[in-house]
């Protein structure tokens, strides 16, 4: 059956199915004309939303449906846990082809339930319409903070570090074997191809660093490059990122070579890991340290004063200037 045959309000209702999963903060779900929600009393709210659009953020011929409903929640999950915050509602705007199989649209949902049951995130609303032109989805996410947590980008100070979660670069680099399309030949291809496909944000992460010392935090979804640059601007200061430090996989230096990049080259500029980058002081960061947060930890680099630039350390000592060439959507 297709979306034309199923009608938008027997769609609503197929997918509004199981979209609670912590009931205590939700008066008022799906089926009115606005939510109602309980915030925590005490806490800072925060918002965030994102579109992803066909044919410039996805191709269908190389996602699943239910892979494409997971990322899209997560992507937005991911900007919550860089403000130290924790998730929870999430509403979906979603435009879909009236060709569309009613199936598709299910399991789509279906992956955005399932990242959502899995960090306790509610569904409570949004709006489905049609569109001739491709699919797009946008989510808002709702998150909370207590206020003495709050990360912003403009709080690193001179003489902090530069750490890193997670591993750098994956993403972009399956991405570029999906493109290339016969990924499948490759040992090294998989672990790639699914970082990209369906990353996992540092959703527990981003309180546990907020509340253990960090003082200023970004996601890294438009590569490390970018996201330092953030930083950086924000809190008018320098930074040294040292090349020989930034954590890479086993996989990604394996296929690098084959697509002719460097595995440097797509930890600074591929894009969509989703990890966290973020700053800290020394002894915070001894602290920190011994606590197990879920999540590898890397040093990276260190906070100097604005003068002196932002810099990428080659292993030889020799320096230039580290660059936001990122992705942008309209260079």
């Amino acid at each position: 059956m297709q979306l034309e045959q199923l009608g938008e309000f027997a769609l609503i209702d197929l997918i509004k199915k199981d979209t609670i999963n912590v009931g205590d903060s939700v008066v008022i779900g799906i089926g009115d004309d606005a939510a109602v929600l309980k915030p925590t009393p005490g806490s800072l709210q925060l918002v965030t939303t994102d579109m992803l659009v066909e044919k410039v953020h996805f191709d269908l011929l190389t996602s699943s449906a239910w892979q494409l409903g997971y990322k899209a929640i997560g992507v937005n999950l991911s900007d919550i846990a860089a403000m130290g915050g924790v998730p929870r509602h999430v509403v979906i705007a979603i435009a879909l082809p009236k060709h569309l199989p009613v199936g598709f649209v299910v399991s789509l949902y279906d992956g955005m339930k399932e990242i959502c049951r899995e960090f306790g995130v509610n569904i409570v609303g949004g709006d489905t319409v049609s569109n001739p032109h491709g699919l797009v989805i946008n989510v808002t996410v709702l998150g909370e903070i207590e206020p003495d947590k709050l990360q912003l980008r403009s709080g690193a100070s001179v003489g902090e570090l530069v750490v890193v979660t997670g591993t750098l670069g994956d993403s972009g680099c399956g991405l570029d074997l999906l493109m290339q399309g016969d990924w499948q030949q490759y040992d090294f291809a998989v672990p790639l191809v699914t970082r990209h496909l369906v990353p996992k944000p540092q959703v527990l992460q981003g309180p546990m660093l907020a509340a253990l010392g960090s003082t200023s935090m970004n996601d890294i979804s438009d590569g490390l490059a970018s996201e330092v640059n953030e930083l950086a601007r924000a809190s008018h200061v320098g930074m040294r990122i040292y090349s020989n430090l930034i954590p890479l996989s086993t996989q990604l230096q394996d296929a690098a070579p084959v697509l002719g990049k460097s595995a440097l080259h797509y930890a600074l500029y591929g894009g969509e890991d989703y990890q966290l980058v973020f700053t800290i002081a020394p002894e915070q960061f001894k602290v920190l340290a011994q606590v197990d947060i879920g999540a590898h930890l890397t040093v990276i680099g260190e906070v100097t004063d604005q003068s002196q630039g932002i810099l990428l350390v080659a292993e030889d000592g020799c320096t230039s200037p580290l660059e936001a060439k990122g992705y942008n959507h309209f260079r």
